[in-house]
């Protein structure tokens, strides 16, 4: 393939031919994301909350006024050439399981239902001990788990071989599994191989879909809370083999809301007392989460934002030992359509005591599917431009963003933003924006 150099920047393959994007679970994400990619190729919707395709980039001094969109700045497949592949342990195709997510209305489901029928999920890897609330059949079996990612490395050949094509990218759209540390068969590739070929129950089922993405040269971005590719084996297999991975869980709701307002708190010099946090939400997700061991993996993703961006360490006056609490509660008459409710404790000037109230009235899966559509094509210009293994440039959409052994994650979603665009900048050779200002003055 053709190389285009940029100046002073990466050597970046074009995106020519077709984009395969396999999903790891054909529920609710997975479907309104497939679903909203063929609405908006039809016109009939905008990808709204997509940064690829709505969003743009300041290039130069404000005073130039050069600020194209992104998909216009860098070398992205255009979503004329994605192509949707994916596994579940519910055979519905897609046009049926979107219609039992109850996400997204009849009328815009009718006018897709073509391609949507068309899609229909490849047998999962799955283990009932994992993710203890679901109950699917579309279930591959084998004598080990080393069998299971072989079967997954011949689907992904197969796909790709039956779609034409040029590339492909992985996202795990998948429900939460049970909480898991690493340990030893964590630590190497050959240590985690032979775990396979033993069925180590410390290897989970979206652990073997990373490393059958990983050995298939297929970037891998993680949407869930579980460990998965965060584990010296996989990232240093990553590594090795060319391809850039990210994770993990998509931050759509309260998170989200979390990194947006504890930056303002702090960048005030605002101290918190506490923070309480509840979910209500009746999606499938919900009732995973329903499960004590999938929450649990939940709430460590949850939990780990507000200590990072407060640095109670750095600021013990207004942040040490404050209180956060994050529940999160089962309600199936609410479907996707989740609530997060806030309460938030905080003091000012003189210590006076103050309060926030959110009620957050938010759509899970149209929240995540633009994240999970952005994730696509971002790994895939990152193989393109010759970068591998752990992406942190795009902690921008993540809970809780991987980064590099001993570095602390950047939580920050103004600084998450600034870290995506100067990295941008960077592979296409611009200058990066410090937001000094000084320039302007001199």
């Amino acid at each position: 393939m053709e190389a285009e150099t940029k100046a002073n920047g990466l050597e970046i393959a074009p995106a020519t031919g077709k984009l395969g994007v396999l999903l790891v679970g054909l529920g609710a994400v997975s479907t309104t994301l497939v679903a909203g990619v063929e609405a908006i190729r039809r016109g009939i919707s905008q990808p709204v909350g997509s940064l690829t395709q709505m969003g743009t980039i300041r290039l130069g001094k404000r005073t130039d006024n050069n600020v194209p969109r992104i998909k216009d700045f860098v070398p992205l497949a255009s979503l004329e050439d994605v192509v949707f592949g994916a596994w579940d342990i519910f055979p519905d195709n897609a046009f049926e399981a979107a219609k039992k997510a109850g996400v997204l209305e009849k009328d815009l489901l009718e006018q897709v239902s073509e391609p949507l029928a068309s899609l229909k999920p490849m047998p999962a890897v799955f283990e009932q001990s994992y993710v203890k609330r679901l109950h699917g059949e579309n279930v591959k079996t084998g004598k080990n788990k080393m069998e299971l990612a072989e079967q997954l490395i011949e689907d992904i050949a197969r796909f790709k071989s039956a779609n034409g094509c040029d590339r492909v990218v992985m996202v795990w759209a998948a429900s939460t599994e049970v909480y898991l540390e690493a340990s030893g068969c964590h630590l190497t590739t050959e240590a985690f191989e032979q775990a396979l070929y033993d069925s180590d129950p410390a290897i989970a089922p979206s652990m073997i879909y990373a490393y059958a993405a990983i050995k298939s040269g297929v970037p891998f971005a993680n949407g869930a809370p579980n460990l998965t590719a965060d584990i010296p084996a996989l990232t240093k297999l990553a590594e090795a083999n060319g391809v850039p991975i990210c994770g993990k869980d998509f931050k759509t709701g309260q998170t989200l809301m979390k990194t947006i307002l504890a930056p303002g708190l702090k960048s005030r010099m605002l101290g918190l007392d506490g923070w309480y946090s509840t979910n209500i939400l009746g999606n499938r997700d919900g009732e995973v989460l329903d499960d004590p061991e999938s929450f649990k993996t939940k709430e460590e993703s949850k939990l780990s934002v507000l200590e990072h961006i407060l640095q109670p360490e750095v600021y013990p006056d207004l942040y040490e030992g404050f209180s956060h609490v994050v529940r999160i509660n089962y309600y199936p008459p609410r479907g996707d359509n989740k609530e997060g409710w806030d309460n938030i404790d905080i003091f000012g000037w003189l210590g006076y005591k103050m309060q926030i109230k959110i009620d957050f009235l938010c759509r899970d899966s149209i929240l995540a599917a633009p994240l999970a559509l952005d994730l696509a094509l971002f790994l895939d210009l990152a193989q393109r431009a010759g970068m591998r293994g752990i992406q942190e440039w795009l902690s921008f959409y993540f809970k809780a963003p991987q980064t590099a052994p001993g570095l602390y994650p950047e939580h920050d979603l103004f600084i998450q933003l600034m870290k995506l665009k100067n990295t941008l900048r960077h592979m296409m050779g611009e200058d990066l924006i410090t937001h000094l200002g000084l320039e302007y003055y001199d």
